[in-house]
């Protein structure tokens, strides 16, 4: 699936498997202390840093542009956009004026800390000195690699969008126990599709009691005020 991290190989023989999980592990280990270092600029900096992840098509991009709608005159927002190819997110996000770089993999199935760190400080050209109160991370569609891949954000949210199923929780258990905070999207199609919104988030919950579930509608509007207070409150503990 992934030219970097290797999820993509076979094993075929246990020397192969010991290469593979050494690699493996060496880069989880060069990325998580370069998320450390990530985490701490972004706390000198008095910065709010969220990681958002999901399936392609979920709404990430649609959410963000409906959020800064909403804050984009109360808080300095950037965004950093990760995408295999083309910068179609990080245009939108300009759309909107607001800063936004564009991080193209190209094969990578999620962003790591490096290309955070680089990233930020091509956002941070744009900014020419202006503080940021929130940073977003528009991570790679995928509820795979980017749960393994710590990028130096305070709050990690994973949307599941209602025709994508109500058994991703399950199926994809990782991205669940790594977040503070489920996403339930696209909820005006519910009545279209066989999503039953009590047993994700029993599912969500078991395996992570700490989540904060939200159901929204970029549609109707549903749950956007909810989200948006979840973000003024964790702001607000910076």
């Amino acid at each position: 699936m992934c030219d970097v991290c290797g999820c993509h190989e076979r094993v075929h023989s246990h020397s192969h498997q010991t290469r593979t999980v050494d690699v493996n592990q060496s880069l989880l280990k060069a990325n998580e202390e370069a998320a450390i270092n990530n985490r701490k600029h972004f706390d000198d900096l008095g910065m709010l840093a969220i990681n958002i992840i999901s399936s392609p098509g979920s709404g990430k991009t649609t959410l963000l542009e409906k959020s800064i709608d909403v804050l984009k005159d109360e808080i300095s927002i950037g965004v950093l956009e990760g995408d295999i190819e083309t910068d179609l997110d990080a245009e939108r996000i300009r759309a909107k004026g607001i800063p936004a770089v564009q991080l193209t993999t190209g094969g990578a199935c999620h962003l790591d800390s490096s290309l955070i760190h680089k990233g930020f400080h091509s956002l941070e050209h744009q900014l020419n000195g202006k503080k940021l109160d929130v940073l977003f991370i528009e991570n790679v569609g995928n509820l795979v690699c980017p749960s393994f891949f710590d990028l130096g954000e305070h709050v990690r949210v994973v949307l599941i969008s209602v025709p994508e199923g109500h058994d991703k929780p399950v199926k994809y258990p990782k991205a669940i126990m790594t977040s503070q905070l489920l996403i339930i999207s696209k909820s005006d199609l519910v009545p279209y599709f066989d999503f039953n919104i009590d047993k994700i988030k029993k599912d969500a919950s078991a395996l992570n009691p700490s989540l904060k579930i939200i159901v929204t509608s970029t549609k109707t509007g549903e749950g956007m005020e909810e989200w948006i207070d979840y973000l003024k409150v964790n702001l607000k503990q910076k």
